[in-house]
C-alpha cells in the first residue's frame, strides 16, 4: 500500500477508514517519531478514564434505590474482608471473604434455600456497576424460567467474583451469578461481566464458572446478555454444573439485531 499524502505536520494512516468499525487505536497517524497531539491527548483521557474506574467508589446507597424502583425486594449489603479500596487492590484474598457481621446478615436473610441468588460487586470498576448492574437484572428477570425461586439480590462492597461463592452458600442457592466490574481497558472503562456457578460454595475453581463479558450498550447489550445468562442457568440446572463441562446452548444467541 502507497503512503498516503502528508498533511500538515501529522502523515495520515492508510487505515483510517477501519476506525469506523472499533474503538480499538488503530490507524492513529504519525507525526516525526510520534504520534499525532490528538492521539496522544486521547490516549492520556482514556489512561485517566481506567484509573478513575479502579478507585471510584459505588454510590450503594443509589444502587440500592435504583433496584427497588426497578421492583427488586430491598438488597442485602455485605462486606468483604478488605476494610477499605487500597487493601482491597493490595490484598485480592480479602475481597474473596465475607467479613463475619455480612455471614450473619446473609445467614439470617437464608429462607429454605432459592434457584438463582444475585451478587452485585464492585469489583475493579464502579461505573460498570453503576450503570448497567440494574438494567441487567431487570431483563434477567423477564427471561428466568417460570416458577423460579430468587434471593434478593445482595450488593457486595470491595467484592471479588468468588465471594459470590460465601453469599451462595449461605443463602442456600443452588446457582449464583455474580455481576462485577471488569479491569477497565483504553477502549472501555465500564464493562460488566457476569459470571455464574453451581452449587456455590467457598473453594469454587475459576474452572467451574461461565463467564459472560464486556456487557455495556456498546458491547455484549442487556438483551443478548440476559438471554444467554437465562439459558445458561436453565441448561446448568439441567446438568447440575457450570464451568468448562457447560456449553452454551444455541437458544443463547439471539439474532444480531435485537434492537436492544
Amino acid at each position: 500500500m502507497s503512503r498516503p499524502p502528508r498533511t500538515g505536520l501529522a502523515t495520515p494512516d492508510g487505515w483510517t477508514q477501519l476506525r469506523a468499525f472499533t474503538p480499538a487505536r488503530i490507524a492513529l497517524g504519525a507525526a516525526g517519531g510520534s504520534t499525532p497531539t490528538a492521539a496522544h491527548l486521547d490516549f492520556q483521557e482514556a489512561h485517566a478514564a481506567a484509573r478513575d474506574a479502579v478507585h471510584e467508589p459505588v454510590d450503594w446507597d443509589r444502587l440500592a434505590a435504583d433496584l427497588e424502583a426497578a421492583g427488586f425486594p430491598a438488597p442485602l449489603r455485605v462486606h468483604s474482608r478488605a476494610p477499605d479500596r487500597p487493601t482491597y487492590l493490595r490484598h485480592p484474598d480479602l475481597g474473596r471473604k465475607l467479613d463475619p457481621e455480612s455471614e450473619a446478615v446473609l445467614g439470617a436473610a437464608a429462607r429454605g434455600g432459592c434457584d438463582l441468588a444475585v451478587v452485585v460487586a464492585d469489583g475493579l470498576s464502579a461505573k460498570a456497576v453503576q450503570r448497567h448492574a440494574v438494567p441487567l437484572l431487570a431483563a434477567v428477570r423477564d427471561r428466568l424460567p417460570r416458577g423460579w425461586r430468587t434471593a434478593p439480590p445482595v450488593l457486595a462492597e470491595q467484592g471479588r467474583v468468588a465471594l459470590g461463592d460465601a453469599c451462595g452458600a449461605l443463602l442456600g442457592a443452588r446457582l449464583v451469578a455474580v455481576l462485577i466490574g471488569e479491569r477497565p481497558g483504553l477502549s472501555a472503562a465500564d464493562s460488566l461481566g457476569v459470571y455464574l456457578t453451581w452449587e456455590p460454595r467457598p473453594g469454587r475453581s475459576d474452572a467451574e464458572r461461565n463467564c459472560l463479558s464486556n456487557i455495556r450498550p456498546e458491547g455484549l447489550t442487556y438483551v443478548r446478555a440476559a438471554t444467554k445468562l437465562a439459558a445458561l442457568a436453565a441448561e446448568a440446572t439441567r446438568l447440575r454444573l457450570t464451568g468448562i463441562g457447560l456449553k452454551e446452548p444455541e437458544a443463547a444467541l439471539p439474532p444480531a439485531r435485537d434492537g436492544a
